[in-house]
């Protein structure tokens, strides 16, 4: 067996041992290198999942924006019946006031000449009855009476004041009595005073015999005045 120079094996060793040194110092290098790309790699990562969050939250929030505007169109394209609940019906609405006024002409309501209620009558007073119930149970209700210019001749009303304020009565009486509580009721008489076309024709008088039905969104500046019960 031969002897191995020491020599010779002490420069091995030393050269295998800075080859590990020197692999190992390359792997550390490369490792930090992978470490750093793998940091900007989650960064970006973590960026781009909050942009997506904030673009998500924008999106809902511009969908929202774009819901209340079609809302608004489609409020603003309703007539003040369909807008207030009243379809069908003659309805004016005064937003300075903050009344809703639904108008039944006479001919719906009375025959000429008298204060009671006709039967066939129910159908149009029950239609308001609901919307109020159903949607200003708690406002107050005005119910005015008017007439046109015609002297009273063959009733038995005093003048077309006091014939006025007995069909506002009647009608007053139809609301308290179908679940309108009476503190919420106050009945008028306008007589002629308030036409809404001219009386110098048979058509303009007809506009003119109606009874509107007010409901005050906001509060009443003035108490109200309660119609009388109905008889039973």
């Amino acid at each position: 067996m031969r002897i191995v120079n020491r020599k010779l094996v002490i420069p091995l060793i030393t050269m295998v041992l800075l080859s590990l040194m020197s692999g190992c110092t390359d792997f550390k290098k490369k490792y930090d290198y992978k470490e750093v790309e793998y940091q900007n790699l989650k960064g970006r990562y973590e960026t781009l999942e909050s942009e997506k969050q904030e673009l998500a939250t924008r999106v809902a929030q511009d969908q929202q924006t774009i819901d209340e505007l079609q809302r608004q169109i489609s409020e603003l394209n309703k007539t003040p019946a369909q807008a207030t609940g009243f379809e069908g019906m003659d309805v004016a609405f005064d937003a300075a006031t903050g009344t809703i006024t639904v108008t039944l002409p006479n001919t719906i309501l009375f025959d000429s000449g008298k204060a009671t209620l006709k039967s066939a009558t129910s159908r149009e007073l029950d239609q308001i009855l609901s919307v109020i119930k159903q949607k200003y149970a708690s406002k107050d209700v005005d119910v005015v009476g008017h007439t046109d210019t015609d002297p009273i001749q063959k009733s038995p009303w005093k003048d077309n004041l006091e014939l006025s304020a007995q069909r506002a009565l009647s009608v007053a009486r139809y609301l308290i009595a179908h679940g309108i509580p009476d503190k919420q009721v106050r009945a008028d008489a306008c007589g002629s005073a308030r036409p809404v076309a001219s009386n110098g024709s048979a058509d303009g008088k007809a506009k003119n015999r109606r009874v509107e039905i007010v409901v005050n969104v906001r509060q009443r500046s003035t108490p109200s005045a309660t119609a009388p019960a109905a008889k039973k």
